[in-house]
């Protein structure tokens, strides 16, 4: 299956009317996922953006979702805290693990997303619904900046490439709830620095993303 695909058009859309649970009771009560949409997570580091991913594909067993996990630039302690519990609970039955680890070259970083989207493609054409989380996209467009000051495009704000925009947009766009029965839901995670939501790649993945989570580090220190 190409990487680089056209996403689905208009025509082969349909309607969000089926939730995707999270298990997290605030979430699934007061903002509901829907199958076909994209919900951002975003805050500063260890304020639970990754627990609620994991929670999420955890609470898909007996669903009949299929959970893609995409690590960008994590180490391998990261990953291998995931993955031993998706395995302790069951959930590496329906999962599947992508990675790019933090030392593996800009390339293989950029490039995983896509992969990961790619493969999510080939099971919703099959009717199958996919929970895809992608861990995480600011990460991800550090290196396809470093990617693009290397073969010397043009920097535009905070010297990121003026087509950073639609580097994300064309990966999200490809959530959707097919007519074919099928669908993928994302859940990109974004890391912020003291709290801002407003820096260039935030306020870019919020305006492309259907909702977003927001985890808050004052919050997270009282214990909520």
């Amino acid at each position: 299956n190409p990487i680089e695909k056209q996403a689905p058009g208009i025509l082969e859309r349909q309607s969000v009317d089926t939730p995707l649970h999270t298990g997290i009771l605030s979430i699934d009560s007061m903002f509901p996922i829907g199958r076909g949409q994209r919900e951002l997570i975003i805050g500063d580091r260890q304020t639970g953006k990754t627990s609620i991913a994991t929670d999420t594909i955890l609470n898909q067993k007996d669903k009949n979702v299929l959970c893609i996990y995409i690590a960008v630039g994590k180490t391998k302690k990261n990953l291998k805290n995931v993955y031993a519990e998706l395995q302790k609970k069951g959930a590496m039955k329906y999962t599947i693990m992508l990675a790019a680890l933090n030392d593996d070259l800009p390339p293989v970083l950029s490039l995983t997303p896509y992969a990961g989207l790619a493969i999510a493609e080939q099971y919703m054409h099959k009717g199958q619904d996919v929970l895809v989380v992608i861990d995480d996209l600011s990460r991800h467009a550090d290196c396809y900046r470093e990617i693009s000051l290397l073969i010397g495009k043009v920097p535009g704000r905070d010297a990121y490439p003026p087509d950073i925009f639609y580097t994300h947009s064309r990966l999200l766009e490809k959530g959707c709830q097919h007519k074919d029965g099928g669908s993928i839901t994302i859940l990109p995670i974004v890391e912020t620095r003291g709290g801002d939501i407003t820096d260039y790649i935030s306020t870019n993945i919020i305006s492309i993303t259907d909702g977003q989570i927001v985890l808050s580090k004052k919050s997270f220190d009282k214990g909520e």
